[in-house]
């Protein structure tokens, strides 16, 4: 059963040609939600069912925000640090290989960078995604990981 707790946190996808033609109609599709049972990753719309990913709050040590530099504007992800031995989780990086991670992101852990989603056609409001981690997770921090010039 959904939480409707005032503190829950929801981001859904702008909706595409993408969607529709991947046959998910106009519902809206959640691309991040943070919840009393934990935190979901929404899966690419093209690919939705397939790539989402539901991270229970026992398996979450953090909640992180970080970007990737690229060559035009940087993409800004969030992701979870979990628990050693925590299983694989579903999604589009889910076979990128620790040095494919690294030359990305060098500033974030491969383990990180799995259990990331890119902010891509959604919007994240920090304050909002703080207040449900201390709602729900009290013990869990949100993190900032910044990447350093090299």
């Amino acid at each position: 059963m959904p939480d409707s707790h005032d503190a829950v946190y929801e981001a859904c996808f702008s909706r595409s040609l993408i969607q529709l033609l991947a046959g998910a109609g106009w519902t809206p599709l959640v691309a991040f939600r943070v919840d009393g049972e934990g935190v979901l990753f929404g899966g690419a719309p093209a690919r939705y069912k397939a790539q989402t990913a539901f991270v229970p709050w026992k398996d979450i040590t953090a909640v992180v925000l970080w970007e990737q530099r690229m060559s035009g504007p940087s993409m800004a992800y969030v992701g979870v640090q979990r628990q050693a031995g925590a299983p694989p989780l579903p999604g589009q990086n889910a076979g990128l290989r620790p040095e494919q991670t690294t030359e990305l992101a060098p500033h974030v852990d491969h383990e990180l960078f799995l259990a990331s989603r890119a902010v891509n056609r959604w919007r994240l409001d920090p304050e909002r995604l703080r207040a449900a981690v201390a709602a729900f997770a009290p013990g869990v921090p949100v993190l900032v990981h910044e990447q350093l010039d090299v």
